[in-house]
């Protein structure tokens, strides 16, 4: 047995130890957070209680939505609490924790938009065959899986890494708990695991990339040969947005997953997370409900009820 020494904790790291900075970084991410969770509990009530959104597309964006909001809270309440207080402490079980909601969550936010983007293609490219190919049950099943994966992906990569000594420094560089963080503080061979991350990050973020991208060739390829510039643009209007937060996400993800944990802990790879932590569950309400009429029609409509019943 080696006498090193086991942590209990971890410290998670501020972006600046400055007071007056840290009250701002606080607010910031305070109020990110709460327009994402109101933004995306719109989507929930909207998208649930309209029948007329009752269809594919906006099954899955309901279920980016409920997702998004347990996304964004496995690490911004903790973050902006380290932010405001002296205690920048987590222990080993909300370490694991955040670990497996943060994988848990990009893994199925992947699977989501990946689905969203076979959505759009066979909407676009197989119109009347739509109802068929994306019935209740097909809808219910792509679900299902990207869940259940998750769980397992999560899981897995949680256990290897939590069953390594962590021993170096017990000083986490980052605000929330990830991975690459977590394994430049052990003082075991990390070889294996980050081989795995590296290998898993390629095959999902890499396919998941390319199977969006060959969706989006056909779709593009198809509304270029649509006869009206009107239809043209309500198709690349609900394509660009999507393509938009997949493009923010996978990036940032491939930046901060695929890059050797060796290399020195810097404040940007702090605020590379914040793009896939923080920035994707902030931008799909906005970009999915501003841009989309069904839904501010929607949202309407239960202003008016609303305000009738408040007579």
């Amino acid at each position: 047995m080696s006498n090193t020494t086991v942590k209990n904790i971890f410290l998670l790291t501020r972006f600046s130890d400055v007071w007056e900075y840290r009250i701002l970084h606080a607010m910031l991410f305070l109020l990110m957070y709460l327009a994402t969770l109101m933004g995306n509990f719109l989507i929930v009530i909207v998208t649930t209680n309209d029948k007329n959104l009752h269809t594919p597309m906006y099954f899955f964006l309901r279920n980016l939505s409920v997702l998004d909001m347990c996304y964004i809270s496995a690490t911004v309440p903790k973050a902006s609490a380290t932010f405001l207080t002296d205690d920048r402490t987590i222990s080993v079980a909300g370490c694991a924790t955040q670990v497996f909601t943060v994988l848990f969550c990009a893994y199925v936010e992947v699977m989501f938009l990946t689905s969203m983007a076979h959505d759009r293609y066979v909407a676009i490219c197989q119109p009347l065959h739509y109802p068929m190919i994306m019935n209740r049950r097909v809808c219910v099943w792509m679900t299902l899986a990207s869940v259940l994966s998750g769980l397992a992906y999560s899981g897995i990569h949680t256990g290897n890494t939590f069953r390594l000594p962590f021993c170096q420094s017990n000083v986490v560089h980052q605000f929330f708990c990830d991975i690459p963080s977590l394994l430049k503080l052990s003082c075991s061979d990390t070889f294996s695991n980050e081989i795995s991350v590296f290998i898993s990050a390629v095959v999902i973020v890499g396919g998941c990339f390319a199977f969006i991208t060959r969706s989006y060739v056909y779709i593009f390829s198809t509304v270029l040969k649509f006869p009206r510039k009107g239809k043209r643009g309500k198709a690349f209007s609900t394509c660009v947005p999507h393509i938009l937060v997949v493009s923010v996400f996978l990036t940032s993800i491939a930046s901060v997953y695929m890059k050797p944990t060796s290399t020195s802990p810097t404040i940007l790879d702090m605020i590379i997370s914040v793009f896939y932590s923080i920035v994707p569950p902030l931008l799909n309400p906005i970009i999915y409900s501003l841009r989309n009429k069904q839904i501010l029609e929607a949202v309407k409509k239960i202003m008016k009820k609303m305000l009738y019943l408040g007579k």
